[in-house]
């Protein structure tokens, strides 16, 4: 390891411990700054410079069955943008934050015009295999959280050339589970651009959905139902953002997605009281290689400020924080060049799926969606507080929990 390396990791984990410690707002801001920084850094720069393909580490769970260089570099991509858009979105500023912001922006914006150019060494495939279909989405989904920041910058050749890769992907037919989503985020970026799109898919991905709500705001993954996090890895959030396009298009009416969101922010609450008082959280389910994606449907309703009432911005903060720093505060989910490693808190490859490898643990970044709120929004300045379970085992009064009817 590096002593530039080291040094970066005792910077990001110091600041994470001490914020921790003192739980001030400012001190949890700039923890998971350097933290997204740091977890994002590996991906943005090097698709800057061309060397992601070089450099992007090819590690792969136990009876991998994907092509992975056909496949984990878009996976890198796509979803490391998902994560950051929110936050990239955010005003220029001389903060040492802000600076660290621009210059990611700048370098993903360069990078970008690289990943679609095929005389590129880093030109990514979308045009083979099923799995583009799920990160071409998420690249959909970061233009569309931070299209200001990411997509109106983008040159005309680079913007046609995006355009053209995500349409490539309709000779392919997906899976019959939250995979429709994928091709419902992809066509609604469509639409939302005045690009040609499909309804058909669009309209499927949304009426199947539905469908498969199961009540008390969890959808099954498919007719079958699964108990893990893929309501927050992509169902609500595809499914809010997708509705967003296509009420904005008045395509469907706006209590559709009125009730989709509602479902959305019940669900958020669940994972604010799955937050252990000590910070830790259940490892089940398919897919906990994805770590901190885990919250990505919390952090995206507090980014909303959508949160119930009777859910503080600051216990989300706090509570996040306190995970964040039980899963990073060591350097030991990243590799000796800043990579993230196989595992959920640790080299762990034994548990990773047998689709995952070194690009989609990117997913970790879709936990970081509240760094989209101003610095000076009340989620960061509001003082200290304690979550729901935290509340719960040290005695406090707590809200008592429902079902919802709708």
């Amino acid at each position: 390891m590096s002593k530039y390396t080291l040094f970066t990791i005792l910077l990001t984990f110091g600041a994470l411990s001490a914020a921790a410690q003192k739980q001030t707002g400012v001190e949890d801001r700039a923890a998971w700054a350097r933290l997204l920084y740091k977890i994002a850094y590996p991906v943005v720069h090097n698709l800057s410079q061309e060397t992601l393909k070089q450099n992007l580490p090819l590690e792969t769970g136990p009876d991998y069955y994907l092509p992975v260089k056909k496949v984990t570099y878009l996976e890198a991509v796509g979803r490391t943008m998902a994560g950051i858009a929110p936050w990239l979105a955010l005003p220029d500023d001389n903060t040492s934050e802000g600076k660290l912001r621009l210059q990611l922006r700048t370098e993903l914006l360069r990078g970008i015009a690289h990943a679609v150019d095929p005389n590129s060494p880093d030109y990514l495939n979308f045009r083979t295999e099923s799995q583009p279909i799920v990160d071409a989405a998420y690249m959909a989904q970061a233009f569309l959280r931070a299209p200001k920041a990411l997509w109106e910058p983008l040159d005309s050749v680079t913007k046609r050339r995006v355009i053209e890769e995500f349409k490539s992907l309709r000779n392919r037919k997906t899976a019959y589970n939250n995979w429709l989503l994928f091709f419902g985020m992809t066509e609604g970026f469509l639409l939302s651009i005045g690009e040609q799109y499909d309804p058909l898919r669009l309209d499927y991905a949304y009426r199947k959905m539905k469908e498969w709500y199961v009540g008390d705001a969890w959808y099954s993954d498919g007719p079958l139902f699964s108990f893990d996090y893929y309501n927050s890895y992509a169902i609500h959030p595809m499914m809010v953002d997708m509705m967003k396009v296509m009420t904005d298009k008045k395509l469907l009416p706006v209590e559709e997605y009125d009730l989709a969101l509602r479902r959305m922010v019940r669900y958020a609450e669940f994972l604010e009281r799955l937050i252990a008082p000590d910070g830790t959280y259940p490892p089940f389910g398919r897919s906990i290689t994805y770590r901190t994606a885990a919250f990505q449907a919390l952090s995206q309703v507090a980014l909303m400020e959508k949160l119930p009432s009777y859910i503080q911005p600051a216990q989300v903060r706090c509570g996040l924080t306190a995970v964040m720093r039980h899963m990073f505060e060591g350097p030991q989910n990243f590799d000796a060049n800043g990579w993230l490693v196989l595992g959920f808190n640790g080299h762990q490859p034994m548990i990773a799926d047998q689709y995952t490898s070194t690009g989609s643990l990117y997913m970790a970044t879709l936990g970081f969606l509240a760094l989209g709120l101003p610095a000076d929004h009340p989620f960061w300045t509001a003082p200290a507080a304690d979550w729901t379970s935290k509340k719960a085992w040290s005695g406090q009064p707590v809200k008592k929990d429902y079902k919802v009817e709708f």
